[in-house]
């Protein structure tokens, strides 16, 4: 048996003013690939969800079509805090209102730790969206802004 870390997944969706090929997210769209390649960049980086095109803003995961999502892994909370809140990826964030609207009551970023190595589903993230909204923060799923510390126990892993 070898014992095994955890990574923090998380998953957040934004509810679009307009189609991406709308003039209106044309400033948001020319970003994308500068922002991507940052997160890639990013100390604690590990994975992010995307399409052969290289981003994940083809995905329909949800009912409404001007809902986009993103997932991604990093190697702990402070890593993915530094990189949404402290590089240069923080102005997209402070300027997304041009792009995206409020969500109806709906949280727009869930956290939740997963074994490293191990690669979070769509549909296991969009559980841990929901659960944030019916129960809020909890070791489950929770936000930056009541974060839950990696677990303390180590999971284990069967190895031959």
């Amino acid at each position: 048996m070898t014992l095994l870390r955890y990574h923090l997944a998380q998953i957040n969706i934004a509810r679009m003013r307009a189609p991406l090929d709308d003039p209106l997210m044309a400033e948001f769209v020319a970003r994308l690939d500068i922002i991507n390649a940052l997160a890639e960049r990013s100390p604690g980086f590990v994975w992010r969800l995307q399409t052969p095109e290289g981003d994940a803003t083809a995905l329909r995961v949800f009912d409404d079509a001007l809902i986009l999502v993103n997932m991604s892994v990093w190697e702990s909370s402070e890593a993915l805090f530094n990189y949404v809140y402290r590089s240069d990826h923080g102005k997209s964030f402070r300027d997304r209102q041009k792009w995206f609207e409020k969500l109806d009551g709906r949280p727009n970023v869930a956290l939740w730790w997963v074994p490293a190595g191990e690669i979070p589903s769509v549909e296991s993230a969009k559980q841990r969206l929901e659960y944030l909204k019916q129960y809020g923060p909890t070791e489950y799923a929770f936000n930056f802004k009541t974060r839950f510390p990696e677990p303390s126990r180590p999971c284990l892993a069967l190895t031959e």
